[in-house]
């Protein structure tokens, strides 16, 4: 069964505290809407014409605009795309379930097809992280490296330990940015402009397939470089662990651990999560 919004007036609500967090994105911009089987999926298209594009993806319930504080750098370098993806609040509207890791591959290959006939760097957070390199699993074809910011698929996700963190992080966002300074790192205005839009999402009742945690062989198959970017104290898996087991199974694979650093790692420390899309972006993988 497809995503939905729990009725008309909460869609109503999302969409206008999409609108009003648009105004925010730094660079000029266009909005493309992609054919796929499994619905149209939203692309917000930034930058200049030539160069190897970015291809942005969000964490789970939440949308392109949760990129808008790394925009500005991205852009003025690369063509840079941003999805909302199928399956979760935003504008893509999910009319086919995307209901396993096969579906996801494929939905994300065709919207890579019809954003650019080159091939891109995927980078994406949380759940991003994971349809990223779930794709990069299966083919190499359409990218030429896979950043994973705190990327899901390492570990079996506790669920009462995540919904914990959660309450937390939301408790966070609550408090005025005064607050904010003392006791969290990151900028309180991102998470200010941000919240209307993460309390509506939580009307979007969305029918994800269940979180695949990564094989070994599927980890040996992805044939581009992936770098890892872990928060030290992530919420859903041992950061160090991750390293450990990946290092022997993929020389293509990096991983770096940031010290202090949560599974909210892109709120805590946007400027370096920037600079690593860019470094990785911008390296020879030769």
């Amino acid at each position: 069964m497809p995503g939905t919004f729990t009725d008309p007036e909460a869609q109503e609500r999302y969409f206008a505290a999409y609108a009003k967090v648009l105004r925010k994105w730094p660079v000029p911009s266009e909005e493309l809407d992609i054919a796929t089987k499994f619905g149209p999926t939203r692309v917000r298209r930034s930058g200049p014409e030539h160069g190897t594009p970015i291809v942005l993806l969000h964490g789970v319930m939440g949308s392109s605009l949760s990129w808008y504080p790394h925009l500005a750098e991205l852009a003025a370098r690369h063509p840079v795309y941003a999805i909302d993806s199928i399956g979760e609040p935003g504008h893509s509207v999910e009319t086919a379930s995307a209901s396993t890791d096969d579906d996801l591959a494929e939905w994300l290959s065709e919207v890579l097809a019809g954003i650019s006939q080159e091939k891109v760097y995927l980078a994406g957070v949380s759940r991003g992280g994971f349809l990223a390199l779930n794709l990069a699993t299966r083919s190499a074809d359409q990218i030429a490296g896979v950043i994973g910011l705190e990327p899901a698929g390492f570990a079996a996700i506790s669920v009462p330990k995540f919904i914990l963190w959660s309450f937390t992080e939301i408790f966070l966002w609550l408090l005025p940015a005064a607050v904010q300074r003392q006791i969290v790192a990151g900028d309180p205005a991102v998470r200010h402009t941000l919240r209307p839009l993460l309390f509506a999402s939580l009307k979007y009742k969305a029918q994800l397939p269940p979180q695949h945690v990564f094989t070994d062989d599927e980890l040996r198959a992805i044939e581009v470089p992936v770098r890892l970017v872990l928060g030290e104290r992530s919420h859903i898996h041992r950061a160090r662990e991750v390293a450990a087991r990946v290092a022997p199974l993929n020389p293509l694979i990096s991983t770096e651990i940031v010290p202090g650093t949560t599974h909210a790692l892109t709120l805590q420390q946007p400027d370096l999560v920037t600079a690593h899309v860019l470094d990785f972006a911008e390296a020879d993988p030769g």
